[in-house]
């Protein structure tokens, strides 16, 4: 667990990092193959080149053991929820970015940076066009808790349970991110 917050770049922008156990190409791999990024966030083909399609499967009921209920305003995407994009930076293995909701109604980029740090890698995600303030909290929470696992998965620990660790961080990102 974490508890480097996401902070708001701009009013549509967040940012967030992690110091992750390295090397560099391991963390690259969990970004980029879908079964490694599927215990961390989620599942789907990526294409890892400018233009690539993106499919990323959520399955965050799935995600941990021994979790909470998703909250109720989650529920219906909580058993599966399946976001596409495209490839817009492809850097291996320091840059990936990509459209987020290509074809839905709120659709953002996300972008990951990594460089080394020692022994360990700086992941750094910034997540761009996030036009409503409770998609920025939703995104934050999220970001912060799929980031607190991939760490676990990274350096050998359980998680704590997904929705137990959202829900508690979407709170207080209600109180952190300005309205």
């Amino acid at each position: 667990m974490n508890d480097a917050f996401a902070v708001p770049l701009a009013a549509d922008t967040l940012r967030i990092e992690r110091v992750l156990p390295g090397p560099i190409e391991r963390v690259w791999a969990y970004l980029t193959e879908s079964d490694k990024r599927a215990r961390w966030l989620a599942d789907g083909p990526l294409e890892p080149l400018v233009g690539g399609r993106v499919q990323l499967v959520f399955r965050n009921n799935a995600l941990t053991e021994g979790d909470d209920a998703a909250p109720a305003k989650y529920a219906a995407i909580a058993e599966e929820c399946r976001t596409g994009g495209r490839v817009t930076a492809c850097e291996p293995p320091h840059v990936l970015a990509f459209t987020w909701d290509e074809d839905g109604d709120e659709a953002s980029e996300v972008c990951f940076e990594l460089q080394p740090a020692g022994d360990a890698v700086r992941l750094t995600v910034t997540h761009r066009r996030l036009a409503r303030r409770d998609a920025r909290i939703s995104v934050a929470a999220g970001w912060h808790t799929h980031l607190d696992i991939l760490q676990a998965r990274l350096t050998g620990h359980a998680p704590e349970g997904f929705w137990r660790r959202h829900t508690r961080l979407e709170a207080e990102y209600e109180r952190r991110l300005p309205a």
